[in-house]
């Protein structure tokens, strides 16, 4: 394993500042998981898969949620993690005042001009939603809903491919799976 530089006490902080901004909100899963877990794991999808150790891509990532889902605020972001960091958690955050759509849609567009580490940060992103749509999807989730994601994500990561290719082989072998799933379900 390569050394690292990364400060535990900044990726501790990350996660209690994520912790208490989405403490009050659940995974769309069946288990209805705290949202924080999600924010955990697209760190450690970083972390293990893509052999990410830059502090400042794993420190976004744990809070790439927090200006889109919360009521946080860019400065303070910057005021507790730094310039960098807010940059990265801007660059990956959708703006919540347009349609659903047309923000989906801005995603794929936006994919191939974002800087290594949002793409890196995006890409464990749609890994860790496409693991749990495969194995623990909300409820009212059809499968036509689901192979709709699915399409999408791929659509996104193909914009976001060049910048970690374990983590693009690891989406790769989600996407596969869970298409496989859906086949083998009907």
């Amino acid at each position: 394993m390569p050394r690292s530089n990364v400060n535990p006490g900044i990726i501790l902080a990350a996660l209690s500042f994520a912790a208490a901004k989405h403490r009050d909100q659940r995974r769309k899963d069946r288990e209805a998981s705290p949202y924080v877990n999600h924010l955990i794991e697209v760190s450690n999808l970083l972390w293990t898969i893509g052999r990410v150790r830059d502090e400042n891509v794993l420190t976004a990532a744990i809070l790439h949620d927090t200006i889109e889902d919360t009521a946080t605020t860019p400065q303070e972001i910057e005021n507790a993690f730094g310039k960098v960091v807010l940059n990265y958690v801007v660059e990956v955050t959708d703006d919540k005042s347009l349609p659903k759509p047309v923000r989906k849609q801005l995603q794929i567009e936006h994919a191939p001009h974002k800087s290594p580490g949002a793409k890196q940060i995006k890409l464990a992103d749609k890994c860790s939603n496409l693991h749990d749509i495969t194995h623990s999807p909300p409820f009212d989730w059809s499968p036509e809903r689901k192979r709709e994601y699915f399409a999408w994500a791929k659509a996104v990561v193909d914009g976001l491919r060049g910048e970690n290719p374990a983590l693009e082989s690891h989406f790769d072998h989600l996407y596969e799976a869970g298409m496989k799933s859906l086949s083998d379900a009907e």
